[in-house]
């Protein structure tokens, strides 16, 4: 009787938890964070968060609900203008002061320029209690067709930079004792993608720089390191992407229908933060089982990718957007 009872109890977990995933557009510890979890506003309140790729796309929407949580903030990118106006309207939405919200830009490629933006922000709020690693470029290219200075800028961007200023961040964390650093990283940085080789090697290696420094400082109880990845989220990251040469851009859909949209992104992103969770993967289904599959099911997984990868494939050389299938329309893509 016993073993019959475990017996069901167990089905029904395992019931319980597949039904969760099917209505899930995050991983299930995010997903029961957000139900029973801190919440943003009360763990994030007061907090100087330093947030790159602000001027645009998840970074923008971050910025605005950071504002409303009550955070100070940092505002980084290369681009000024777009930065202030996200500073106005993160004042409109929020009771922060001008003071509160400090623009301050950034090239990720100039490393050099690093030290002083954080003096910068010393200077002004005097500590970092979160840095939030946005900032970078995707790809649309073949890999046999990509110059080897677009694959250098990508790791240089995407890696390079975001090392450089992590590393500065967290040896004033250190100092203090206290400080989380947060890295937006890709389902590209868990599994593999056609036509974003260069893009995947960069959200790889921040993949395992985050996760060898949870295990390298996880003796200090106040640093976290968290690893956000997102699926295909509502953004213009598509629309910047490198391809086969510098300064061509992809062929895009201005339909997105399929993606998450960029707010509900930023909201998850805000709860992993407020709960230290370390790794959450953040999409709406279907592909939120991507990287469950990937992870369990590797095998499985490579035949379904090389079956979708063939089609985006196809598209690309057609100059359609890579990910047209997804949409109504396959014909209203464009190219910058």
């Amino acid at each position: 009787m016993d073993l019959l009872f475990w017996t069901a109890v167990a089905i029904v977990a395992f019931l319980v938890q597949i039904f969760r995933l099917i209505r899930a557009d995050g991983d299930l510890s995010l997903m029961w964070a957000e139900a029973f979890g801190a919440s943003p506003a009360s763990a994030l309140q007061g907090k100087v968060v330093w947030l790159t790729g602000a001027s645009g796309g998840i970074g923008e929407h971050l910025a605005y609900q950071l504002a409303e949580c009550g955070c100070r903030l940092v505002l980084s990118s290369r681009k000024e203008d777009e930065l202030e106006r996200v500073k106005k309207t993160c004042l409109e939405r929020s009771n922060l002061s001008c003071a509160n919200v400090l623009v301050l830009p950034l090239d990720l490629l100039d490393v050099d320029s690093h030290e002083e933006c954080l003096q910068s922000v010393l200077r002004h709020f005097g500590k970092v209690d979160v840095l939030l690693n946005n900032g970078g470029r995707s790809q649309r290219s073949l890999f046999l067709d990509t110059s080897l200075a677009v694959i250098r800028s990508l790791m240089e961007l995407n890696y390079i930079g975001t090392v450089s200023l992590t590393q500065l961040v967290l040896r004033e964390m250190v100092q203090r004792g206290h400080g989380t650093v947060v890295v937006v990283n890709s389902f590209a940085g868990i599994c593999g993608v056609p036509l974003a080789s260069g893009y995947c090697a960069s959200k790889h290696a921040l993949m395992g720089l985050c996760n060898s420094l949870q295990i390298e400082l996880g003796h200090q109880s106040g640093i976290k390191i968290l690893s956000v990845c997102p699926g295909p989220v509502q953004s213009n990251i598509v629309k910047n992407a490198f391809t086969e040469e510098l300064g061509k851009l992809a062929p895009y859909s201005e339909n997105e229908e399929h993606k998450m949209a960029t707010a509900r992104c930023a909201r998850l992103i805000l709860i992993a933060m407020a709960n230290n969770l370390l790794e959450t993967w953040i999409s709406s289904q279907p592909l939120l089982l991507y990287p469950y599959i990937w992870q369990y099911l590797p095998s499985l997984c490579r035949a379904l990718s090389l079956m979708v990868g063939r089609r985006r494939i196809e598209n690309l050389r057609s100059g359609l957007d890579a990910d047209a299938y997804f949409t109504r329309s396959t014909c209203k893509t464009k190219s910058t």
